[in-house]
């Protein structure tokens, strides 16, 4: 599900007749099958398929960001809280809580209304205040690896606290949070999308999913494939990825690792 989606946002603007800004009023609202639209066509005649693939690649793109800096984020600050204990376990956690109080929506509308409505705006509010479930992950690893000899010997050495989280801490991190990055991949490609259909992040003429969905409402009877056809895509890319943090979650257990080796 989610290589069929991938494959096809990379692969198809390699085919010819790709042009996702090209415009023919005569050729608008094409149903799909049509002749050199097989996907049809927009109000203003652009190519439905260019524009989804486009759009997807500038979503994936995004949310991928996104997840890289929300990942970068949480496993530093889980991995001092858990490490260290004491007062910084307790500021970098109260840090945590407040971000999970701030209402993401009513910021970033509100900073919208400030600065104007962008991407750049969308990747910074959206980065700043979803890194709290790695932290959390990474705090609970690190709690767990703190007292144990492989941790304590190097430090008891002389070894720098960087080092020991850098070499002994973050490999057991990093496993753990890939699984929540799968999930997170689904859940970030919905809340992009939320933003996009509603003008706070990616603006016009550039597609991407949300907006597709946001300006095919208007002809939802006319020509309902302009809705459908990116809301599907969202429908393929959100339940492959949990059903492969799924799978990774299954093969992570301890039981079914004992039971593979």
């Amino acid at each position: 599900m989610v290589a069929t989606v991938v494959l096809f946002t990379l692969c198809y603007p390699l085919l010819p007749g790709y042009d996702p800004f090209a415009q023919d009023l005569g050729d608008s609202m094409l149903p799909p099958g049509s002749v050199g639209h097989w996907l049809g066509t927009d109000a203003l005649g652009r190519d439905t398929a260019s524009r989804l693939a486009l759009g997807g690649r500038i979503t994936l793109a995004i949310v991928l960001g996104i997840i890289v800096v929300n990942a970068i984020v949480g496993i530093v600050v889980g991995m001092l809280a858990g490490y260290h204990g004491g007062r910084v376990d307790n500021a970098l956690m109260a840090l945590a809580d407040v971000q999970l109080a701030l209402p993401v929506v009513l910021v970033l509308i509100a900073l919208a209304a400030v600065f104007g409505p962008s991407v750049l705006l969308m990747v910074v509010v959206l980065a700043a205040t979803y890194w709290v479930g790695y932290a959390r992950v990474a705090r609970s690893v690190a709690l767990g690896l703190a007292g144990r000899d492989f941790v304590l010997a190097p430090r008891i050495q002389g070894a720098s606290s960087a080092w020991v989280l850098r070499r002994h801490v973050l490999p057991n991190v990093v496993s753990q949070v890939l699984i929540i990055a799968t999930t997170d991949l689904g859940a970030m490609i919905l809340v992009t999308a939320s933003f996009d259909y509603l003008g706070l992040g990616i603006q016009a003429p550039v597609p991407s999913w949300g907006s597709l969905i946001g300006d095919g409402q208007a002809y939802l009877r006319q020509a309902p494939h302009l809705v459908l056809v990116p809301g599907a895509c969202m429908v393929l890319m959100v339940a492959g990825t949990n059903l492969l943090s799924r799978r990774f979650t299954h093969e992570s257990t301890p039981r079914r690792r004992k039971a593979r080796s």
